[in-house]
């Protein structure tokens, strides 16, 4: 783990805090990170990735199911 300076939303980070019963705004910036990175990818960023280049042959990968 690496120390590192931010500077934050003081009323976003008490409202963390307050929800999740965090004592430090060092766990609700923690808390916040491991949910971010937790979740599901965003449909924006999803539909970001369209044409980046996937080649491949749905109907040849459908074949091998089992009917």
């Amino acid at each position: 783990m690496s120390r590192t300076n931010i500077d934050i939303d003081d009323e976003l980070a008490a409202e963390v805090m307050r929800r999740f019963g965090l004592t430090t705004k060092r766990a609700a910036v923690d808390l916040a990170l491991r949910r971010l990175v937790g979740s599901p990818l965003s449909r924006e960023f999803l539909l970001g990735l369209e044409g980046v280049g996937w080649e491949g042959d749905l109907d040849d990968l459908r074949s091998d199911r089992p009917d």
